[in-house]
């Protein structure tokens, strides 16, 4: 069985550069990201290998996965990006120290954390429902954040694939079960 891992393509939508912007400015960042439209990509070789696909409902992912897989695309919420932490205050920040803020959050943040706890616990749950339905070969569509915690369950449940600290966008990882290899 194997188990191949998709991050969205690239999402139409820059990161503010040269100047310095508040929390609000962020929010309001995540919002147009989440709306804007994806940089397309090419489709993935072997295809044919996967029998199933399923995807975030978010539409980044779900325009990726109708982008690459030919057959029915199955869309889950479980499998949406973890959501980013609260955001307050005045100060301006160039945006780099913002995204190191907000992955500072999942450590040192409460409400961070339990996000992450829910995250892993919507993993489990996916992959059970796709280790239910018997082995075969399942391509997974979803986001950066997400991706990590998914590789770190599937190797913990005996499957071997390729690390990553952030994947790339629209690239391929595989993961193979232990059994009949």
């Amino acid at each position: 069985m194997k188990i191949g891992l998709v991050r969205h393509f690239k999402v139409a939508h820059e990161f503010p550069t040269g100047k310095s912007v508040t929390a609000d400015d962020m929010k309001q960042w995540f919002v147009d990201y989440d709306a804007a439209d994806i940089i397309y990509g090419t489709t993935l070789f072997g295809v044919e290998e996967w029998q199933e696909c399923y995807c975030s409902d978010m539409s980044r992912a779900v325009k990726t996965a109708e982008h690459i897989f030919p057959g029915t695309v199955h869309r889950m919420e479980e499998l949406r990006e973890i959501p980013s932490p609260p955001l307050r205050g005045r100060v301006k920040l160039p945006f780099i120290l913002w995204a190191i803020w907000i992955r500072c959050c999942s450590v040192i943040n409460k409400q961070t954390r339990a996000e992450i706890k829910i995250a892993e616990q919507r993993i489990n749950n996916v992959l059970d429902e796709v280790f239910a339905k018997g082995e075969r070969n399942v391509l997974i569509v979803s986001h950066a954040a997400l991706m990590v915690y998914m590789r770190k369950e599937l190797i913990r449940r005996g499957f071997t694939g390729p690390k990553f600290k952030i994947a790339s966008n629209g690239k391929l990882y595989v993961f193979e079960s232990g059994k009949g290899k």
